[in-house]
This record gives structure tokens, sequence and C-alpha cells, in this order.
């Protein structure tokens, strides 16, 4: 008797992911690698809902923060996976010039606008508008926001396309094009926690760090950067070599004090690149995972998840608290828009805005 062929697993499956109050439907995409490396997107926000990845024994786990379901995500503003834009992390008192021409942003975060405001892309639900297994398992997601849209000029058409571009390693490629100058900022907002998220209680605090970078930016107790770059030299943000992320977070040093830890720029070697190469390294020693961050930004925004309160419970209902997961989301500098001396960004009709990071596992 002929035996049957076991189907292979598919590499990229499809399902639903709740309905909004308007009815519209949510979806999830789960993309998958090797060694049971998933990547799960939802439409929501074009959010990183999961990520599994195996340690150093081949046990899996889900490495970053999020919620259960769509009402989850709807119910409470805080970023978990989230694509953000317009304008990712903070822009002094909402306000910008551009050509001679005032906007003012609705301000979010006291005086200061953040993560592109009222409602930014992370409250949006996006359109699937591609996904398959060739060249390798991918999803494009579009949202295209009107003129005007949170205070924002010129009408922006933006994707997301996230892919399986290495065994255990996940892309981020946004793009956006405009019909008036403007300015865009793009990131992923995960929240690592390399444990693993269903373990909880062990924190980011014992994990190894390392950011490509000499300088950062230090801030405002309202997180607006002060002025140019400060070296890291004999300062708590020197990252060059690993260090635990918690040994000197209580350190007597007012940088680290004003934000309840680390919530900063990092200037990466080299400026904007054309091509994504290493901007930091992270390492849970007992699990022995490994997430290598790669982005062709300028900059990458550590945060420790200093203001995760417990007030929100997530998947497997653990509850969020202070340093129980970080993010590395790169970007142009915050307030870029108010500081011509650093890296631009403006977009202008004919242009294409690029932003490629890639999320690259392994286990030591």
């Amino acid at each position: 008797m002929a035996r049957m062929k076991k189907s292979p697993t598919p590499k990229v499956v499809r399902e639903g992911f709740g309905h909004l109050l308007d009815g519209a439907a949510s979806e999830m995409v789960k993309l998958r690698g090797d060694n049971g490396f998933e990547a799960r997107i939802i439409t929501y926000g074009a959010a990183l809902q999961a990520i599994f990845t195996p340690d150093r024994a081949g046990h899996l786990a889900d490495v970053v923060l999020g919620r259960d379901d769509l009402e989850g995500y709807v119910a409470v503003r805080r970023f978990l996976g989230a694509t953000i834009g317009r304008y990712a992390n903070r822009i002094a008192n909402g306000a910008f010039e551009l050509d001679g021409h005032r906007f003012q942003l609705p301000t979010n975060d006291g005086a200061n606008a953040l993560h592109g405001g009222l409602a930014g892309f992370d409250r949006k639900n996006w359109t699937i508008t591609a996904l398959g297994e060739k060249p390798a398992p991918f999803v494009t997601l579009s949202y295209d926001s009107p003129d005007g849209e949170e205070g924002y000029p010129g009408r922006l058409q933006t994707s997301v396309t996230y892919s399986i571009s290495g065994a255990m390693e996940l892309s981020a490629a946004f793009s956006a094009e405009t019909d008036k100058p403007t300015i865009v900022n793009l990131t992923n907002h995960s929240f690592f926690n390399l444990a693993g998220v269903e373990a909880g209680g062990g924190g980011i605090l014992d994990h190894h760090l390392t950011i490509a970078a000499d300088t950062y930016l230090p801030v405002s107790a309202a997180g607006i950067p002060l002025g140019g770059a400060s070296r890291v030299d004999g300062a708590p943000f020197d990252f060059r070599i690993p260090h635990r992320v918690g040994v000197r977070l209580r350190d007597a040093f007012e940088q680290v004090q004003i934000r309840q830890g680390y919530d900063h720029n990092f200037c990466l070697r080299g400026g904007g690149t054309g091509d994504p190469r290493l901007a930091a390294r992270v390492e849970d020693p007992k699990s022995g995972r490994v997430l290598e961050v790669l982005t062709n930004q300028p900059g990458v925004q550590f945060y420790s998840g200093n203001f995760l309160d417990g007030t929100v419970t997530g998947k497997y209902g653990r509850v969020h608290r202070q340093y129980d997961a970080l993010c590395l989301e790169p970007q142009v500098y915050p307030n870029t828009p108010n500081r011509p001396d650093y890296p631009s960004a403006r977009l202008d009709p004919g242009q294409t805005y690029r932003h490629t990071s890639r999320y690259r596992f392994s286990a030591s």
C-alpha cells in the first residue's frame, strides 16, 4: 500500500484576528523560518504580535510583549510591537517649521508630540497588499495617511514588508512617498525579553547589551534632546563592549535617573547607511538566546522598559512591569525637525523614504 505524502508545513498562514467596533476585520499573518522560528504580524498597527525562537537547547519561546486579542490592543495604547509613524519618538512642543510654514501637532506626551500623535500609525488597521512564500515568506501591509492627519503635511502612502530574511531572521522594510514636503520617521516598537515572555519574572536587567555607538543624546526630563551628542566614555551609556543592562541602572548619573533608566537615542557610527549594518546585540546568558539588530538608520533608541507600570496584562496572563522588556528602535534622531544639525527627516515629492531593519536571532 502506497504511503501518503505528508504535506509540508506552510511557511505563510493568514487568519482572522477579531473585528474593530466599526466592523472592520483585523488579520494575523504567521511567517515561518527554520528551527521553529516564527513571527506573527497583525494588521492593527502593522504590529509584531509574537516572535518564537529557540534557546541553546532548542526550546521555543515567545520573546516579545503583546496582547492575546485585538480588544487588548485597542483598549490600552502601549505601542507593543507596533509600526510607529508618522514620526517615531518626540517632537518638542508638537511643533516644527517646514519651508517657512509652521505646523502644530497634537501633544500627547506632556507638552510634546510622541509616536505620531493621538492616533498614530499604531492605531490604524493596515491593509495586506501582498504575501507569499517566494522568494522568502513575506507580507506587505499598507496605510494611506491623508494630508493633515495628526497635523502632518502631505498625503503619505506608506508600506512595511515583513519577511524571513534568514533562517531565524526577520526583516522589516518600510517605504513611504508624499505629495507635499513632509517629515517621516518610521520604526518598529517591539519590546524584547529573550528569556521568554511566558516564563516571566526574569526581566531584562541581566541581559547583556552591546550598541555600536560612541555618542548618545542627553535629554531633558521630558525626553527631548538637550543639544549635541555626548561621548559615552566613562558613562553608564558606554555599551561599546557588552554590559548587563541593570549593572549601572542605579548609578548616581543624572541622565539615567531623570528617565528612570535608559530612554535615549544612540548615534550609530557612520550615520545613515545604504544597507543595514549591526547596530546592537542583546544576549540572555541563561537561555543563550541572542538578538542582533541591523539597520540603515542613523540612530537607535534604547528604552529599558522604565514606564511599564503593572497596569497592563499581556499574553500568557503576564503583567508588564518595569524592566520586563527592552526596546531597540531604529530611527532618525528625536526632535529632528527642530534641529538642523541632526540627520534630516524631510521627504519631498518624487523621493521615496526607505528604512530597513533586520532582527537576527541565534543561540549561544
